[in-house]
């Protein structure tokens, strides 16, 4: 089973549930040649890559509409941007980690919070829980229906689901989300933490919800 930006599958090599995605075939030649102007090399990254952005642009925002706008403003942008990039990184990652800055200044030009408004309280990493609340769930990183949780997600309170998004499928550590987000690394592990509470609880309800049904 797969999402978008990493397998769902549990892995000791980084701190979320799902391992990057390896290399994609042709990517390489097509983006030595789009970096030297070739129109089709350009067109073959988007082609290879825009299911990718659409998704982290859909899981971080929550809205349809505004996903498939920002998935166009992160191919212009990359336009403007591919020459900088230097293969110090694999570019998947390096594309989804221009994603990621392009949607949070997007909620930040509306507005919006961009940790839940729940947490009343942002402690200090030496301030934070004694328990670690960002390691990883065990009860979410098994088998699970892809639609289901992709659903449930969608239901996150829009600072769990930000959290959550970024630390367990695009594998960022907790001291970048809170540099991301402009909170503490407790502030990050607590967001999580309760991500991962409700969607436990969404997941049991949907499954019950499935049983009577069958039933």
């Amino acid at each position: 089973m797969q999402l978008q930006g990493r397998t769902m599958t549990q892995t000791n090599a980084t701190p979320g549930m799902f391992k990057r995605n390896p290399p994609i075939a042709g990517e390489a030649d097509a983006l030595e040649r789009a970096k030297n102007g070739d129109p089709d090399a350009f067109a073959k990254l988007y082609a290879l890559h825009k299911r990718r952005v659409y998704t982290l642009c859909l899981r971080m925002l929550g809205n349809v509409s505004e996903a498939e706008d920002m998935t166009q403003e992160a191919f212009l942008h990359l336009f403007r941007k591919l020459g900088s990039f230097r293969g110090e990184s694999a570019f998947s990652t390096w594309l989804h980690r221009l994603t990621v800055n392009l949607v949070l200044m997007h909620l930040r030009k509306k507005g919006l919070q961009l940790v839940s408004l729940e947490e009343t309280i942002n402690p200090s990493e030496e301030d934070a829980p004694k328990r670690d609340f960002g390691t990883a769930d065990p009860q979410l990183s098994g088998s699970v229906d892809r639609v289901a949780l992709e659903r449930a997600i969608a239901t996150l309170p829009p600072g769990y689901r930000l959290v959550f998004v970024l630390h367990d499928i695009e594998g960022y550590e907790h001291n970048e989300i809170a540099a991301m987000l402009e909170c503490s690394t407790g502030n990050s592990k607590s967001q999580l933490h309760k991500a991962r509470l409700k969607l436990r609880e969404l997941l049991k309800q949907n499954e019950m919800a499935a049983r009577q049904e069958v039933a």
